[in-house]
């Protein structure tokens, strides 16, 4: 056990301090030359990462054709290009109890890629509006859980259980331990500070595989 958290350690410390470019801003979705495909209207509280399920289309592919580079910007009613090669379509996806929710309710006050002292942003600071407590963002298995990591102060990682995991640090007061399996929108902790600021708010991350993705195209807006 103590060899296994070590190296979750060492993985997830290398991937959130390790650099990229800034993501841009989104621009409006449009049918780039040779692309075919249908549109798909985007209903309320709809997530690019539900459309990629209903559709069985990576979310890459969905990213690239309609020229979306973050999805702070999509409205109700949006047109997305599906592209028309795409196979097995599962409308039951529409109604899957799956999705992320947001681990806190607040303000996000850094976004997926912006630079914050030195260190670009793999997630979101979220600076909860009045609620301390932080929620899963979905059902699965604490596997890591450290009191003191960095700048990151106490952090937990949720796996679950199909390739993501989230990341929550920056906690005051854990109320889980390694090893427990937790639900969605349960409260496994309350919003606290670390490093040299010392407001309160959540950083949260999601990952496929140890890839951090950007957050805002799997919470609803």
């Amino acid at each position: 056990m103590f060899k296994k958290k070590y190296f979750f350690a060492f993985i997830v410390g290398a991937l959130i301090l390790s650099g990229c470019a800034t993501v841009p801003y989104a621009t409006a979705p449009g049918q780039p030359s040779g692309a075919e495909g249908f549109y798909h209207r985007m209903e309320k509280g709809q997530t690019l990462w539900r459309i990629s399920k209903i559709y069985n289309v990576e979310l890459d592919e969905l990213l690239r054709i309609n020229r979306i580079s973050d999805a702070t910007n999509i409205e109700t009613g949006q047109l997305i290009l599906v592209p028309r090669n795409t196979k097995n379509i599962s409308p039951q996806a529409r109604y899957l109890d799956d999705d992320f929710i947001w681990p806190v309710k607040g303000r996000v006050i850094s976004g997926f890629g912006q630079p914050n002292n030195n260190i670009v942003n793999k997630g979101i600071d979220i600076q909860p509006f009045n609620n301390l407590n932080v929620l899963a963002a979905r059902g699965g298995k604490v596997v890591f859980c450290a009191q003191d990591f960095g700048v990151f102060g106490i952090t937990i990682i949720i796996d679950h259980g199909d390739g993501f995991s989230t990341v929550y640090s920056r906690n005051s007061e854990v109320l889980i331990k390694v090893g427990d399996n937790v639900q969605k929108g349960a409260v496994i902790s309350k919003v606290g500070s670390a490093g040299r600021s010392k407001g309160q708010y959540l950083h949260f991350e999601i990952r496929k595989g140890y890839i951090p993705q950007n957050p805002s195209y799997y919470l609803s807006s």
